[in-house]
């Protein structure tokens, strides 16, 4: 006995609920055209007004902080590393002593970034040192 090719009710009813989510997938064939905003204006991201870096400031470190690229290089020598870290820079100093990383920001206030932040380490070990003698130590290299 041959049947003929019939669907059930209850294929039917499922594909009836599914014909809505297919027919949201398929294409209209508009291209560009058949955006669904029309004439919608692209937004550009806007870059926030550059602010100022907190300073750390501490005994010893005068004339550190807040010192641009020119004056440090001045002060200690060429640097190990001038690393650019998006809008920030890091300068490595060192000799046996100690290893001096000093990172400075953009301000609002100079064109060129200034020096608002250090840390100082053992070169051997990596341990944490007093900064403001590490600055002496390089100073005096």
């Amino acid at each position: 006995m041959n049947r003929a090719p019939f669907l059930r009710p209850r294929t039917l009813l499922c594909l009836a609920l599914l014909a809505p989510f297919l027919s949201a997938c398929a294409s209209t064939g508009g291209g560009a055209s058949g955006s669904t905003r029309p004439n919608a204006a692209v937004r550009q991201p806007v870059k926030p007004p550059p602010r100022d870096a907190v300073v750390h400031m501490l005994p010893g470190l005068e004339g550190v902080i807040g010192a641009d690229q020119k004056e440090l290089v001045r002060q200690f020598g060429q640097p190990r590393l001038n690393v650019w870290e998006g809008d920030a820079r890091k300068l490595q100093f060192g000799a046996a002593a100690c290893v001096l990383d000093i990172y400075l920001y953009p301000t609002t206030q100079s064109r060129e970034p200034l020096a608002t932040y250090l840390e100082a380490r053992r070169a051997s070990d990596g341990q944490e040192v007093d900064r403001a003698a590490c600055v002496t130590a390089l100073r005096q290299k």
